[in-house]
């Protein structure tokens, strides 16, 4: 375990960083004709003219499914967006409340301490313009019934955003949570069987945590089938072999998978993340 999983601030930060630098571009190139690649500053300049293109009057709206503390709304927020975040776990939630008690950004942000599950488009106001769903759809169940549960969120023209790391990857089963040293480095071992991990001394914390990811970890093959099978058209999609995640915590720069190694079940034990862009027929 990092010091950044129990700084709560410190993860917070991170996360707004990162989505401030590689999110928001990936997201509004679409919306506003950029290139992937354009500078960040681009991006913010470009955005002070959305506010609305259909509407001059109406704020973005953005809603983010399992937003922890909030650190991936600030961005959002910073630009004029109005913003939502739905939050099961009540710590999270709590912190969220108290990151943003003080800031003035505040009054365009609404949180749900509520499973997603439970939430009806009576909660929320309305539609919205913007889905996102970063490293959470593997933790959430049925993600068949997610996606056509989101489809009633989804305005008209708009996009869902999902980032997630494939089951199979080194680290697919989020042992770097883990309060043991060893476990926390160790790549691919949540893919061992139980038996042999209770000979290696794994604890059964870490064992039913892996274990439980397990029943939830999304394949590439996998998430893609359940967009078709929920009419929802890829707009865009980018394999990475560094995660954009891995700048802020590791020094790494990101590094696209290049398409020759995209090969069917055998990408998704070397790619660290994966980030889609689609829309939906209702």
């Amino acid at each position: 375990m990092q010091k950044r999983h129990t700084d709560r601030q410190q993860y917070f930060n991170e996360q707004s960083e990162s989505t401030r630098k590689y999110v928001l571009p990936y997201i509004f190139s679409r919306h506003c004709g950029l290139d992937p690649q354009s500078l960040e500053q681009e991006i913010l300049k470009m955005l002070n003219l959305i506010q609305y293109q259909n509407d001059g009057k109406r704020k973005l709206r953005v809603l983010e499914i399992g937003c922890g503390e909030g650190g991936n709304l600030l961005p959002f927020l910073e630009i004029g967006c109005e913003c939502w975040g739905v939050e099961l776990s009540e710590y999270n939630y709590k912190n969220a409340v108290s990151f943003y008690a003080e800031n003035p950004l505040n009054e365009d942000l609404h949180l749900l301490n509520k499973n997603i599950y439970d939430v009806s488009p009576a909660d929320l106001s309305g539609t919205f313009d913007i889905i996102f769903l970063r490293d959470v759809i593997e933790h959430i169940p049925n993600q068949e019934r997610l996606l056509q549960h989101l489809k009633q969120f989804l305005a008209p023209q708009g996009v869902l955003f999902i980032a997630f790391p494939p089951w199979r990857m080194p680290f697919g089963g989020h042992q770097q949570v883990s309060r043991s040293r060893w476990v926390s480095r160790f790549p691919y071992i949540h893919l061992l069987p139980k038996s042999v991990l209770k000979i290696f001394g794994v604890s059964d914390f870490d064992i039913g945590f892996m274990s439980d990811l397990s029943k939830t970890g999304l394949s590439i093959s996998r998430f893609e089938k359940i967009l078709k099978a929920k009419n929802c058209k890829i707009l865009r999609k980018t394999h990475f072999f560094i995660n954009p995640n891995y700048e802020i915590k590791f020094g790494l720069k990101p590094r696209e998978l290049y398409r020759i190694f995209q090969i069917p079940h055998l990408q998704d034990f070397y790619t660290s993340a994966v980030y889609y862009l689609v829309n939906s027929e209702k």
